[in-house]
């Protein structure tokens, strides 16, 4: 007896994730302490809608037509993942990219020492993985792993390289958003390459920070803000202690406060 398309679907990967068809209105627990089968609950009856609200908020797939996400969701599926489960790993087979809807997502690279190296941290409401679309490799660059509990829609690449060709609107769009990743690659470049520990700490409290909101959660560790920023944890401890000192910010637990905007910015600028 040859098996079914959905038992495929449902069958888990090797990093212990479970899916399910995005247009199945269900999602998958996963219990990363157990390879055991994971319960599934049917979702609310809006989900197929609340699903295709979600995906229209990132660039690439806003440009869609109704037409195109409903094909896009009959080939998507959902995975919900635990704090600390791999999605993919570096140099894997890439068949799919993915859309984050809640949660998390880390992607890093291992230097041959098992070094670890975070290349960017994704956020709800981001596409990741879509560049392997013209990479030409057929491998994932990076490995991907999931911060907080999250939830990600598995996206079929082939399928959706395919509706590129069909559509100027949607190339565009993809042109769009990759291009804005490479401008802040760069923009990263030249702040890992020109500023000091203390720059590179200030620069990102202000990237993340607004000046009618000056509050932020950090919302990760110290060690992975530090990886990300290409120093040590005990390097950023020691700038926000000494931004603190200076009444630049204040900290409390995950909660940082920029109580001196121009200061900082000076400090950012600094070479």
């Amino acid at each position: 007896m040859t098996e079914s398309s959905a038992e495929r679907a449902r069958a888990p990967n090797e990093h212990g994730a479970r899916a399910t068809p995005a247009d199945e209105s269900r999602e998958i627990h996963v219990n990363p302490s157990s390879e055991s089968d994971a319960d599934m609950t049917p979702a609310d009856g809006a989900e197929g809608c609340d699903l295709a609200t979600d995906l229209r908020q990132a660039p690439l797939l806003a440009a869609l037509s109704p037409a195109q996400l409903a094909r896009l969701l009959q080939r998507a599926s959902q995975v919900r993942l635990a704090a600390g489960q791999m999605l993919f790993r570096q140099e894997e087979p890439a068949e799919r990219f993915y859309f984050l809807r809640s949660g998390q997502i880390r992607l890093f690279r291992l230097s041959s020492d098992g070094g670890e190296k975070i290349i960017e941290l994704i956020r709800a409401g981001q596409t990741f993985a879509e560049a392997l679309l013209f990479m030409g490799t057929g491998r994932y660059p990076v490995c991907a792993a999931a911060l907080t509990e999250a939830q990600v829609v598995s996206i079929d690449a082939a399928d959706f390289a395919a509706m590129l060709r069909e559509s100027p609107e949607t190339c565009f769009a993809l042109l769009g958003d990759l291009s804005r990743r490479l401008h802040t690659m760069i923009a990263e470049i030249d702040s890992l390459a020109l500023l000091s520990a203390q720059g590179r700490v200030a620069r990102w409290l202000l990237q993340n920070s607004q000046a009618e909101a000056p509050a932020l959660r950090l919302g990760v560790t110290k060690a992975v803000l530090a990886s990300r920023l290409s120093i040590q944890p005990e390097t950023w401890s020691r700038v926000t202690r000494r931004l603190v000192d200076a009444g630049v910010i204040s900290v409390k637990g995950e909660r940082i406060e920029v109580r001196n905007r121009a200061a900082l910015q000076a400090l950012a600028d600094e070479i």
